[in-house]
């Protein structure tokens, strides 16, 4: 029998003698955190995609807890992970685009850097604080440096960091670009671009396949340590590419399903409310949406292949009943919804993200109650027995995991600051507003009756009030968010220890 599992048996039989927890105080597990770039929980089927299948990530689910209502505090890479990394929200800092927040945070240690400074192994793997995709990781043979560079990235949280560089668009294969090419003669281009290609090649070919190898080699490397491993995955971030077998099952594209489509979606919507990428000024005729969801359906089954290898390696080092594994993504994504696509949007195909948590000894549970990303970095510490920065702005939602239908959180709360857009998600009620006046317009949504969010209510006399006190509920919110130790002292009676 593995060492490691006849300590772990040792450990359990004191603790049920002693009546103690198995894993206390003293950082007795590892933690494993996965993410994804730009994925929808609506493409996984264990939040139940009918067509594209993520075996791997449905058997971490099946061992863990999956949050159905967790949401991201910026709806695009650079303000949601910053957030999600330092401990605080996007406007306590003032970083709402794509730089780090260690000149706003100082000396305060990041989630990393906590572990880090507790005596683990903390490592980064490809891109965990903000990196450009796909120019930040594009490698070409053309005897140029290609580097990629560590982005936004933040040297003191690691005690090592790795990148991992791939073709992108450029990968050879056939290849398609879906936006801005109606008459078919533009060539495969680079940048947040709507892109498929078909990839001639494995999985080693690309920074995500890379990736993975890295983490593998990582988890085998460091098993007698304590570590916090982060893994980055950039798909299914444009350019939507992958290996070609990974695109077979949505093939052909003609088979893919769009959204329904409503007559007058947009009429009562304010215009920073439209999002930066449509259907029309893409001009995306429907052959090319549908190839667009095919494409990205493709990079989520890779992403979940590649997953599935990092599992496998924790199964087959006897890690698994040590490690904490976390799955997630940075935000959501719209695949034709409102005739939306891509992230920016406060709506919940935008601001909605999966969440899966397997802690050891855990049962598996799902849990509807609301969740912030930002709840990642309390929750997770305190499992591993360390201490919790009064400063953090996130809760700590571990009782969750044992009673999934505990709550710390009435509302959930994130930002669009491309748009000044802010997001307060109740159980019921999702009320987007623009600018801190909201003198860029107002949605409301009552999603016990619009799931879907197409009827605004805002402008109705009947729901006045209750837009009148969202409107006083983001003023308090915002008042709150600001005032923390980076200035005014924030007040730790607003975080769940």
């Amino acid at each position: 029998m593995n060492v490691r599992k006849l300590l772990v048996l040792f450990l359990l039989a004191v603790a049920l003698t002693s009546g103690g927890p198995l894993h206390g105080g003293d950082g007795s597990y590892n933690v494993l955190f996965i993410i994804s770039d730009d994925l929808t929980s609506t493409a996984l089927s264990c939040y139940g995609n009918q067509v594209c299948r993520t075996p791997n990530i449905d058997a971490l689910a099946a061992k863990g807890t999956r949050f159905t209502r967790t949401y991201c505090q910026g709806t695009y890479c650079g303000p949601s992970r910053a957030s999600f990394m330092s401990g605080y929200y996007p406007h306590a800092t003032g970083v709402l685009g794509y730089k780090n927040p260690r000149p706003q945070i100082g000396d305060r240690a990041m989630w990393s850097q906590h572990f880090k400074n507790n005596g683990y192994y903390s490592a980064r793997v490809s891109k965990i604080f903000h990196m450009g995709v796909p120019g930040g990781i594009q490698a070409v043979s053309d005897g140029r440096n290609h580097d990629g560079g560590n982005g936004a990235d933040d040297a003191a949280s690691w005690t090592e960091r790795f990148n991992s560089l791939g073709p992108e668009w450029m990968a050879p294969g056939d290849g398609e670009t879906l936006e801005g090419n109606p008459d078919g003669k533009r060539p495969v281009v680079g940048g947040n671009t709507f892109v498929v290609v078909e990839a001639d090649g494995d999985d080693l070919v690309h920074s995500d396949g890379m990736t993975a190898a890295k983490a593998v080699e990582l988890i085998e490397k460091h098993q007698a340590e304590r570590f916090f491993l982060a893994v980055g995955f950039v798909r299914p971030h444009v350019p939507f590419v992958a290996p070609r077998p990974y695109f077979k099952p949505f093939l052909p594209y003609s088979k893919m399903m769009l959204p329904e489509k409503m007559v007058g979606d947009w009429d009562d919507i304010p215009k920073p409310g439209i999002n930066y990428k449509t259907s029309l000024n893409m001009k995306m005729d429907e052959r090319r949406q549908k190839k667009a969801v095919g494409g990205y359906y493709a990079s989520v089954a890779f992403v979940d292949a590649q997953v599935g290898k990092v599992l496998a390696a924790l199964e087959r080092t006897g890690l698994e009943d040590e490690t904490i594994v976390i799955f997630t993504s940075d935000h959501g994504y719209h695949l034709g919804e409102h005739d939306f696509w891509a992230k920016v949007s406060l709506r919940d195909e935008s601001s909605l993200v999966p969440l899966i948590i397997r802690v050891p000894g855990k049962k598996p549970a799902v849990c509807n109650s609301l969740t912030e990303l930002l709840d990642l970095y309390p929750t997770v510490a305190r499992l591993c027995g360390l201490d919790v920065p009064d400063r953090l702005q996130g809760k700590n939602i571990s009782k969750m995991l044992d009673d999934p239908s505990h709550r710390v959180r009435e509302a959930a709360f994130s930002v669009a600051p491309m748009r000044k857009g802010f997001l307060l998600r109740e159980d019921q009620w999702a009320y987007i507003q623009y600018k801190e006046d909201a003198s860029g317009g107002v949605e409301l949504f009552d999603t016990n009756s619009d799931p879907k969010q197409y009827t605004n209510l805002a402008e109705n006399p009947k729901y006045a009030q209750v837009v009148r006190r969202f409107k006083e509920d983001l003023a308090a919110k915002m008042k709150d968010v600001r005032t923390n130790d980076l200035g005014i002292r924030y007040s730790s009676a607003n975080a769940s220890k």
